[in-house]
C-alpha cells in the first residue's frame, strides 16, 4: 500500500514527486513512456521559464527528471488500465499489475487535436507538427501554413514569420478568436496571409508536404494551396479518461479543482494540462504538482 501514486511524469508529475518525496511520502511515480517530461521532451525551446530562458525542451525534461531521481523517486513504467475506489484506498490496474495506494495525483497531460484529413497522420514529422516552436526551425525560408484562430495559433504564426518566407493562416470563420495584441502583432507581419472562412480538406504529399487542399465554407469552392509545412493548432484534448465518473470535470473534459489540486472525490488529486485552468504552461504544471502533492500530505495527515 503506497502512500501515493502519481499517473504521469510531465512537469507536473515530477514536480509532485518531489515535493512528495520531501514530505517523506512513500510513492511511486507510473509513467506510460520509458522517458520522462512529457510534452516538452518534443518542444525545440522554452523561453519563458523563469530562469531558464532558451532552454531546450529536452534537456528541461532531463533535468526535471534528474532533480526527481536524485531524491530517490521510484518510477515504474507501465500504462494505468483503471482506477478505482475500494474503501478508503484507491486500487490503481495497469498493464502489469494492480497497485494500492492511500492517495492519486493524475498528471497525465493533454493531447493536441487532430485535423482529421487524409495523409495528416501520414505526414506527421515530414510537415505535419503540432508544434511550432519544435520544428519551425526546419522551414526557414520557407512557406508554411497555420491552421486555426485561437491564441496558440497566432503564436504559431508570428513564431514561424520571423523566419518563414511565407506564413498562411488558415481559419474556418470570418474573424480570429485570439486576444487583440497578437492579431494586431500578427496583421504587421509583412509575410502573414490570413485565409478566412477557409478549412483544410487533405494535405496532400508523397514523402513530404507539397500542398493543402482548401474549400470555401461559404462558397463550397476547393483551391490548392503549395506550401512545405502546415502547423495545426485547432486544440488540445485533456487525458482524463480514466477519472471519468470518478471526478466532476467540464465539458470540455478537463478535471475540475481549484489551486490544492483537491477533486470532487477524495484522496484523488490533478495536476498539469488535465485540470480546468486558464494557462497550460511549463510553469503552472510544476506549481500545479507542488500544490497537489502538498494537499496528499495534509490529506494523509486527516
Amino acid at each position: 500500500m503506497f502512500d501515493l501514486i502519481i499517473i504521469g511524469s510531465g512537469p507536473a508529475g515530477l514536480s509532485a514527486a518531489v515535493y512528495a518525496k520531501r514530505a517523506g511520502l512513500d510513492l511511486l511515480v507510473l509513467e506510460k513512456s520509458p522517458m520522462s517530461g512529457g510534452q516538452i521532451l518534443n518542444t525545440y525551446e522554452v523561453d519563458n521559464y523563469l530562469g531558464l530562458p532558451g532552454i531546450n525542451g529536452f534537456d528541461m525534461g532531463m533535468q526535471f527528471r534528474a532533480h526527481a531521481d536524485k531524491l530517490g523517486v521510484t518510477f515504474q513504467t507501465a500504462e494505468v488500465t483503471g482506477l478505482a475506489k475500494e474503501g478508503d484506498a484507491w486500487k490503481v490496474q495497469t498493464t502489469k499489475e494492480a497497485l494500492e495506494t492511500k492517495s492519486v495525483i493524475l498528471a497525465t497531460g493533454a493531447h493536441h487535436a487532430l485535423l482529421g484529413v487524409p495523409r495528416e497522420e501520414e505526414l506527421t514529422g515530414m510537415g505535419v507538427s503540432y508544434c511550432a516552436t519544435c520544428d519551425g526551425a526546419f522551414f526557414r525560408g520557407r512557406t508554411v501554413a497555420v491552421v486555426g484562430g485561437g491564441d496558440v495559433a497566432l503564436e504559431d504564426a508570428i513564431y514561424l514569420a520571423r523566419t518563414s518566407k511565407k506564413v498562411y493562416l488558415i481559419h474556418r470563420r470570418d474573424e480570429l478568436r485570439g486576444t487583440m495584441t497578437l492579431q494586431k502583432e500578427l496583421m504587421a507581419k509583412e509575410n502573414v496571409e490570413i485565409l478566412y472562412s477557409h478549412v483544410v480538406k487533405e494535405i496532400c504529399g508523397e514523402t513530404a508536404v507539397e500542398k493543402l487542399v482548401l474549400q470555401d465554407v461559404k462558397s463550397g469552392e476547393e483551391k490548392d494551396l503549395p506550401l512545405n509545412g502546415v502547423f495545426i493548432a485547432v486544440g488540445i484534448h485533456p487525458d482524463s479518461e480514466l477519472v471519468k465518473g470518478l471526478a466532476d470535470m467540464d465539458a470540455g473534459g478537463y478535471v475540475i479543482a481549484d489551486e490544492t489540486g483537491a477533486t470532487s472525490a477524495p484522496g484523488l488529486f490533478v495536476a498539469g494540462d488535465v485540470r480546468k485552468k486558464p494557462l497550460r504552461q511549463v510553469v503552472t504544471a510544476v506549481a500545479d504538482g507542488a500544490n497537489a502533492a502538498t494537499s496528499v500530505s495534509s490529506y494523509l495527515q486527516h
